[in-house]
């Protein structure tokens, strides 16, 4: 008599046999439809994720902090006009404080000629401070064609859906494309683009020349104003019966009755104690601003003499990584040396344009249409001046 032994596979075949006697369909069991509607739509918001081969963690990480970037983007565009205004509240006020405090000063004490040199190299940086923060607000930075045309791009924008020519890039406060896209500057509220990049990059220089040229001449009315208001408080701590020393703390008080025959210093009026903070207040802002917007200036300019934009550097390092693995060297096609850099960002094409297009306010337009360019390598000199 046989015996019959149940092994592994038989009873697995015996268990598939009755999962398919229960489903009607060879596919398996479904879902019902309350759970599989959103089981659904989770499976298609998470492949949303990876749309294709081109995905990274950099749009993964976009599409996850949206909101967090859509709240940025916002209160950035609605802060963008208050920090105009706050360039020209501060900025007005450096310009009374030298006019009303130090030039009446300047007056009694320089030489004719050296004032008339003051006069005319400060009166000069303030036009071109002027000049080219107004330009660089009110210009618009360019922006692509929306309709059909001829005009070869590179890609395709995902958020305005139009064709983008090279070294075009979206901005997304502005919420549209920008040619030879910079950055987006809060201080002008508005983009820095290809038609209003030298605007920006000259008043920076312009605000840091000027910044550095009050910081320099205003230190010895600074110091001055410095010493009188600490003098003012020294009496002031002595007329109260408190005896104060260098560095050391509180250590008494003058006996009753004491008398000290000293001879009284000069009246340190209300209006000489506002003038005195007013210069502090001249010396320390100036003083900031040329440190910290002569930074700025001087990595715009390493960019300008690179052919390079505040985006192109880092598409560029990551290209120049990239090919460095496979054995082969980056060359930026819009780089058409230090000289030539600075001759199509400025604009210049003859000799006099060093000085009507450069060191006097000019309103030209830059060299070319921002759509297309000229790429690397260039056999002849694209400005041969």
């Amino acid at each position: 008599m046989r015996r019959w032994r149940l092994c592994p596979g038989s009873l697995v075949h015996l268990l598939r046999c009755m999962l398919l006697r229960l489903c009607p369909k060879r596919q398996g069991c479904r879902l019902p439809l309350w759970m599989s509607k959103p089981q659904a739509y989770l499976k298609l918001l998470l492949q949303s994720l990876f749309y294709n081969t081109l995905t990274d963690s950099d749009v993964v990480f976009e599409s996850l902090f949206e909101p967090l970037l859509w709240i940025v983007d916002y209160l950035t565009r609605w802060f963008g006009l208050v920090f105009v205004w706050m360039v020209v509240i501060l900025t007005s006020s450096i310009l009374l404080v030298a006019y009303f405090v130090l030039l009446p000063n300047a007056l009694r004490t320089y030489t004719t000629a050296w004032l008339i040199w003051h006069l005319c190299y400060g009166h000069w940086n303030l036009v071109m401070i002027v000049f080219h923060y107004y330009k660089a607000v009110k210009t618009a930075p360019g922006y692509p064609p929306s309709e059909k045309n001829d005009i070869p791009f590179v890609s395709v924008c995902k958020k305005c859906v139009i064709p983008k020519p090279a070294r075009t890039h979206h901005c997304s406060i502005c919420n549209r494309c920008i040619l030879k896209m910079d950055h987006h500057c809060p201080w002008l509220n508005n983009c820095v683009g290809h038609l209003n990049h030298r605007y920006f990059f000259s008043f920076c220089v312009s605000m840091t020349l000027g910044c550095i040229y009050c910081s320099v001449n205003g230190r010895t009315d600074f110091l001055a104003a410095y010493y009188a208001l600490e003098h003012f408080k020294h009496l002031e701590v002595q007329r109260a019966g408190v005896r104060v020393t260098g560095m050391g703390p509180l250590i008494g008080l003058l006996p009753t009755g004491q008398t000290d025959y000293v001879t009284p210093a000069p009246p340190y009026t209300f209006k000489q104690r506002i003038m005195d903070k007013s210069i502090i207040y001249f010396w320390v802002l100036t003083s900031t601003v040329a440190v910290v917007l002569g930074a700025l200036t001087t990595w715009h300019a390493l960019l300008i003499s690179r052919g390079e934009t505040s985006i192109e550097m880092h598409t560029n390092s990551k290209e120049r990584s990239r090919m460095k693995k496979m054995g082969q060297v980056y060359k930026n096609p819009f780089n058409y040396g230090k000289l030539q850099n600075w001759k199509v960002f400025l604009g210049v094409e003859k000799r006099s344009h060093w000085f009507t297009r450069v060191l006097l306010p000019s309103a030209h337009s830059p060299l070319g249409d921002g759509l297309t360019w000229d790429s690397f390598p260039i056999k002849k000199e694209p400005i041969p001046v």
